[in-house]
């Protein structure tokens, strides 16, 4: 078994796998971003490093620097969690090749296999698995794009080979579409996972998301998990998922189980890995395969009572599964509902801030996943999540029903949660009964009654903090990247009033007030990063145009004008950060 494990991500992902190291005797390292500094993932780890700026590519992304602090740190193995680098196979590639390193995780040439949709589609379609009607091979031109949706019929959807979590994926509903949409979809594909190729296939318009996950080791052994449902999404993005699926009946479990088995195993897979289908009629498509494990491994472990964590790391140091097939079994229900720092009645826009107060529930049935806790920041670089609420019971109803009593226990204030919108579908009768389907949040659900569930359930931000100072201070001190704690005696050493203890003064970059917004501003609504500028100065735009891309949370929202007139600037460009107040354009 490894000595030291390096984790190459950050929050409670981070937590979750350093968790299973601590059970297993294996010493953890963490990196960290410059906005990470005193993140729980750092606190909880033996050791960290600092990787760089709060931007991932500078930081979570930098392949280079984390294999460097991998060898400096005397590591023996990299997990790479979720997001971020675990499904990039060059990575893998990279730490493979490394000396005395270990890739907690599949190999990168089954990662680049089945990692690329198109490759995946291939491979599943030779294990005779059902795939969605689609393109095989990688599509750059309009032209090409139009004579598909000919031939399929919009819908159709096109999809970053890379993609996942809806990201890098646009619907295209007419021929009018497809050209904005290819742009959008290349655009996110390299912007999220450094791969602007995309596909195209059948859009299904109202189906089940049903997920496998699978465990293989290096000794031909393949077992697979039983289901998840992930089937209630907001925007391509799962919000609360289960375990077992309520739409499946046995002989379609059966079926699924065992082509997700049979798909990952023509494919020479190892370690942890999910294979997603959609159900629509009572028939299964194969959609994609996921190299690493997922947000919601979470229910399967509390269903089958088998540490899914644990085992990546077991095989990658070339254990053998130690169950057969029929030795997995399903006992219960477990139901993972997403604690996001967002506002349901905003479209579920990101709602960073401080957690004021941050009082999860506990007793029986209750499982929570996190790396935060009363008082810490949840910041706008990266995901809005706070937590993973797990919660399992005898059967559904009564997973259900408790969740009721977690839900109601589970306090934050300082910012919106999607606390008021688990509450809300718990009392949903599509959603109790397991009717719903990927499209029932966007589709059907009454926005009116997302704002009632806020206004009973939910709590304002509150962006102030109060506290006395302390006589001592805890400060976070780097030597070579490395992270040590210290403490000060009497205090840190306080900025005279009115004056700057150093850094830029300039701009709402630098730390100071937000600008203030011009007459006719159209102003940023949140923290985050320019993906592109639809306009310039001198444009006659009327009401409703889209004026830029803005990239927060990993969420890309196209920022509208509230009028109609002329562009007189645009003191924004690509790739700029901007704050939540600052000016993007403004208008005559």
């Amino acid at each position: 078994m490894f000595g030291k494990v390096l984790v190459a991500n950050r929050g409670e992902i981070a937590v979750r796998v350093m968790a299973a190291c601590e059970e297993l005797g294996i010493e953890t390292v963490a990196v960290y971003s410059d906005a990470d500094r005193n993140s729980g993932h750092v606190d909880y780890a033996d050791e960290a490093y600092n990787v760089g700026p709060a931007p991932a590519s500078d930081s979570y992304l930098d392949q280079e620097e984390i294999v460097d602090v991998a060898q400096r740190a005397g590591a023996d193995a990299i997990h790479p969690g979720y997001g971020f680098l675990a499904e990039n196979a060059e990575f893998a590639a990279r730490v493979e090749a490394a000396d005395d390193l270990t890739w907690v995780g599949p190999p990168s040439d089954a990662m680049e296999t089945l990692g690329e949709k198109t490759k995946a589609r291939t491979v599943m379609q030779e294990a005779d698995v059902p795939v969605v009607p689609g393109t095989t091979d990688p599509v750059d031109d309009p032209a090409e794009v139009r004579e598909l949706g000919e031939e399929y019929g919009y819908p159709i959807a096109i999809k970053a080979e890379g993609g996942g979590g809806g990201r890098g994926m646009k619907i295209v509903r007419s021929e009018s579409e497809v050209d904005d949409a290819l742009e959008s979809a290349q655009r996110e594909g390299e912007a999220y996972f450094d791969n602007d190729s995309v596909y195209v296939e059948k859009y299904l318009e109202a189906p089940k998301h049903i997920e496998v996950q699978v465990l293989a080791d290096e000794h031909g052994n393949v077992r697979h998990l039983g289901e998840r449902d992930c089937s209630l999404q907001r925007r391509h993005q799962k919000v609360i998922e289960e375990a077992p699926s309520p739409a499946l009946d046995a002989e379609l479990r059966e079926e699924i189980g065992e082509a997700a088995r049979q798909g990952v195993s023509e494919a020479g897979y190892t370690n942890a890995g999910t294979v997603e289908f959609l159900v629509e009629d009572g028939e299964f498509y194969f959609m994609e395969v996921n190299t690493r494990i997922q947000v919601e491994h979470t229910v399967t472990e509390e269903v089958t009572g088998i540490d899914i964590v644990r085992w990546q790391l077991r095989v990658a140091a070339g254990e053998e599964l130690d169950f057969a097939q029929e030795d997995v079994s399903i006992d219960g229900h477990s139901v993972e509902y997403r604690i996001n720092a967002e506002n349901p009645a905003d479209d579920f826009a990101p709602t960073p801030g401080p957690l004021n107060t941050y009082r999860p529930p506990a007793s029986i049935g209750v499982r929570l996943d996190h790396a935060v806790g009363q008082g810490d920041d949840i910041g706008g670089d990266y995901d809005s999540m706070i937590a993973k609420l797990i919660v399992d019971g005898e059967d559904r109803e009564h997973c259900l029903e408790r969740s009721k009593r977690a839900l109601e226990h589970f306090q934050v204030e300082g910012v919106h949660t999607t606390i008021p919108f688990h509450r809300l579908m718990l009392d949903d009768e599509t959603f109790v009964s397991g009717e719903h389907t990927t499209k029932y949040l966007d589709q059907d659900l009454d926005e009116a009654d997302l704002d009632d569930a806020v206004e009973q359930w939910g709590s304002e931000p509150d962006a102030v903090t109060t506290g006395n100072a302390a006589e001592t201070a805890a400060l976070a001190v780097e030597v070579d990247g490395k992270r040590f704690d210290v403490v000060v005696e009497d205090g840190l050493p306080q900025a005279p009033a009115g004056g700057s203890s150093g850094g830029s003064s300039g701009g709402s970059s630098g730390g100071g007030s937000p600008d203030v917004a011009a007459a006719g501003a159209i102003t940023a609504e949140m923290q985050g990063t320019i993906l592109s500028v639809e306009v310039a100065e001198g444009d006659e735009i009327a009401q409703g145009d889209v004026v830029c891309v803005l990239e927060a949370m990993k969420m890309e929202n196209d920022v509208v004008a509230s009028t109609s007139g002329t562009v007189s600037s645009v003191p924004i460009a690509e790739g700029e950060s901007v704050d939540m107040g600052d000016t993007l354009v403004t208008l005559e």
